[in-house]
């Protein structure tokens, strides 16, 4: 550690990166619990009465915005990471003290909190109003954390990194094992967190700058080393859930008519191009890659944002925001991977997307990147102006109407794709819109159909399928062209299979 003008200390990635080095060259060594079964053995509605102390949080009294409050180790939350707190005059510890926390109604013997730590931590910040702190960021389990933006309420999460996540060989969960919060000063309007992260088969070092706002940003900067090889390496992973919405409605009966924190992939690729990919809850593990050359953008984004359509009031789906990955310089050649896993309720997160480069660092051999992390609800600023984008995906049973004017299904599958955006809206009716349209080979498209949509100055587009196998998916394409000018993102959808 140096010291500089004799009064403050210089901490930095490159702190925390010798750090990482080091454990990279040497053996991996498993965290272990040292939790009692008063502990480990609880109710998630017992661990929920384990409440930290208001005022007992980190800077509480301090002249900044922000503080910090700790989670208390419980259920599979059992190993301690390291706090430290980053200061003027130097680097120190964060140690646990049982008088921190309210046990609530749950019975805990002295002995049971000898030598315990933090699971994790969470940030406060008077996001909403000035007088009342709120949450802005969870920092719990793994390399996972949550942040939010003023009106929102958590969904999405992000994480460190993803390895080998749906191989058959199983996925490694890095975690986290070391923090260290840098002390803002009372006229910093962010919060500086760095983190090592440790795994079998790699380490890192992490520096999160925090900015909380209406739309609240991390700007993430991150050195990974490779202990051993990895057969795929996730960057700017994002974790969601999606249990059912317009493409895919629930099969309960169910007053809530969509159910999910994130319901599209959107990609903005290196040669412009826009991509809008729906979430389904598929019947069995679905990968969808989409190589992509230095990406601008990629994210789970949440478009759908009427109460309307979601009618919770106890989670409000409507103010979950989409979390959008923004890269810093250039990543060269590589994929988006999107990753839908089969769930029965809203419990689980099934949704995985993240970056995976053509070429990986070899073991010991640094891989520095970094990308600024967007948590928001205003979508449309996301894109170009002059590129719609779609607004809504339906699923619908193929009919045809009959000379008695009653619709009859006809065996077919139909899309119901509605595009929006400023461009459109300046087009009178009668424009000459057209699409561009593929399907593979386990479909034969019967219908292609596109109409002005009075209601949002948009175009729907319908198109009717018949599905030749239906053991096997079906991938789709489709854009609004004008002439020889791209009017609209490419929504791309995969009809699952039956299976």
């Amino acid at each position: 550690m140096l010291l500089l003008s004799g009064t403050a200390w210089a901490f930095g990635i490159d702190d925390v990166a010798a750090k990482a080095e080091k454990l990279a060259n040497e053996s991996f060594v498993a965290p272990r619990s040292n939790l009692q079964p008063v502990f480990r053995d609880m109710a998630f509605g017992d661990y929920q009465q384990l409440r930290f102390r208001n005022e007992k949080a980190l800077w509480h009294d301090a002249e900044t915005p922000f503080e910090v409050q700790f989670y208390h180790q419980g259920m599979h939350f059992d190993v301690p990471v390291r706090i430290n707190e980053i200061t003027a005059s130097g680097v120190k510890e964060v140690t646990y003290d049982p008088e921190m926390f309210d046990f609530g109604n749950v019975q805990v013997d002295p002995k049971s909190l000898e030598n315990l730590g933090f699971a994790g931590f969470k940030v406060l910040y008077p996001l909403n109003k000035a007088d009342k702190a709120d949450e802005l960021i969870s920092v719990l389990g793994a390399s996972y954390f949550r942040v939010i933006g003023k009106g929102q309420v958590y969904g999405l999460s992000a994480r460190g990194l993803a390895i080998d996540t749906a191989l058959p060989g199983g996925e490694e969960f890095p975690w986290f094992r070391e923090f260290w919060l840098e002390r803002p000063q009372a006229d910093r309007r962010n919060l500086i967190i760095y983190a090592l992260l440790d795994s079998p088969r790699a380490t890192g070092a992490y520096r999160l700058v925090v900015t909380p706002g209406k739309d609240s940003t991390v700007d993430v900067q991150a050195r990974v080393f490779l202990r051993q090889p990895v057969e795929k390496l996730g960057l700017g992973a994002l974790t969601s859930m999606y249990l059912f919405g317009s493409n895919q409605p629930s099969p309960q009966l169910n007053y809530r008519p969509q159910l999910h924190d994130s319901e599209g992939l959107a990609v903005h690729s290196g040669d412009g191009e826009w991509l809008w990919r729906p979430l389904n809850n598929p019947k069995r593990l679905a990968i969808s890659s989409f190589p992509v050359e230095n990406p601008r953008g990629f994210g789970l984004l949440q478009r759908t944002r009427e109460f309307s359509r979601y009618e919770d009031l106890d989670d409000r789906y409507e103010l979950r925001p989409s979390g959008w990955i923004e890269p810093r310089g250039n990543w060269g050649k590589g994929r988006v991977e999107l990753i839908e896993i089969p769930t029965p309720d809203e419990t689980n997160d099934n949704i995985v997307a993240f970056w995976v480069p053509d070429e990986q660092p070899q073991p010991g051999e640094p891989l520095d990147f970094g990308y600024l992390l967007h948590f928001t609800m205003n979508e449309p600023a996301l894109h170009d102006p002059e590129r719609a984008w779609v607004s809504q995906t339906r699923l619908s049973t193929g009919d045809v109407k009959q000379s008695n004017l009653i619709r009859q299904p006809d065996g077919t599958t139909a899309l119901i794709v509605d595009f929006v955006g400023p461009n459109l809206a300046k087009l009178p009716p009668e424009a000459m819109v057209s699409t561009r349209v593929s399907v593979d080979d386990n479909a034969e498209l019967v219908e292609n159909n596109l109409r002005h949509n009075p209601v949002t100055d948009g175009w729907r587009l319908t198109l009717r399928l018949r599905v030749r196998d239906p053991a096997r998916p079906v991938e789709l394409r489709a854009a609004l062209v004008e002439g020889e000018n791209t009017l609209s993102e490419t929504w791309t959808y995969q009809i699952p299979s039956n299976e």
